[in-house]
């Protein structure tokens, strides 16, 4: 009898007397489910991250893609609202360089949530590594404030923030024309920023007065009329990614662009490892 076309099955543990009862069988359940739900995505259209787009989502949890001119950079799941994690997304790039919102498409799934504890991010995740790379994943993009021990470094060219660095000449989001104590301005700056703007405690933000001349001033313009109103050894920095102030001036940081002090907006030159994987995106788990 001809074997032509015919599959052959691998060797097996068998008997003595030549029968073949048993062998070995993998089940990769999370590989089936993370195909399946790639191809539910892919059969989806693609909306623009915009907030038309966003207010017509149900507020339910799921995952969800990112695409940058039509090419997919980002996989990503929403614990309890997916509209609240992709308004997240839309703020946070409205605030850089080099990036447009008018670039950025979407599509996503509701995912029940008991689902959730399998990490179908994750599942989508290993499904498109296994095809490539994707690029906003692996960058730094959905990472939140890494905190103080984290300022001093020194970001690869590839990270988020150096290819789509803060925009400075932003206007803050609702701030008016007003007098107060540094305190109340610091916290109007962090509310109205796309971006995180941390800052260490004084006493004397409580006592000293600032007056905002304007509306629709950009964050430029307020870290300088600010930086004169600092205590003394004060400063402001902008990294890429994000602002600080504390009372640490004249230190340098090695991924700062400009500092603020004495009311001078300072131009640096930050630095950049060569082109590399980043730190594992820790916040693409929900919000």
């Amino acid at each position: 009898m001809s074997t032509k076309g015919v599959a052959r099955m691998a060797p097996v543990v068998g008997s003595d007397d030549g029968t073949q009862y048993h062998k070995d069988f993998t089940l990769s359940i999370t590989k089936a489910l993370g195909d399946q739900l790639a191809a539910a995505l892919k059969g989806l259209d693609r909306a623009p991250l915009a907030e038309e787009s966003i207010a017509r989502l149900k507020e339910k949890p799921g995952v969800y893609q990112l695409y940058l001119n039509g090419e997919f950079v980002y996989v990503g799941k929403a614990d309890k609202s997916l509209p609240a994690r992709l308004r997240n997304h839309l703020r946070k790039i409205s605030g850089r360089r080099n990036i447009s919102l008018a670039e950025m498409a979407f599509s996503c799934l509701y995912v029940a949530e008991d689902f959730s504890a399998l990490a179908p991010e994750q599942l989508l995740i290993s499904h498109h590594k296994g095809m490539g790379n994707i690029p906003w994943n692996n960058n730094g993009f959905g990472n939140k404030d890494p905190g103080r021990q984290r300022d001093s470094t020194v970001l690869k060219r590839n990270h988020f923030d150096v290819l789509f660095p803060i925009d400075l000449d932003r206007p803050i989001d609702g701030l008016e024309p007003c007098e107060g104590t540094l305190q109340e301005l610091l916290e109007a700056i962090k509310g109205g920023l796309p971006y995180n703007f941390r800052y260490g405690k004084s006493a004397e933000f409580n006592t000293r007065r600032v007056q905002v001349p304007a509306r629709d001033m950009t964050a430029n313009e307020i870290f300088s009329l600010i930086s004169v109103k600092i205590p003394d050894k004060w400063q402001v920095t902008a990294l890429m990614g994000y602002v600080i102030m504390y009372d640490d001036s004249p230190n340098t940081y090695k991924s700062a662009w400009r500092y603020y002090r004495d009311g001078q907006p300072i131009e640096a030159v930050p630095e950049a490892d060569p082109a590399g994987v980043t730190e594992v995106d820790q916040s693409s788990t929900g919000e």
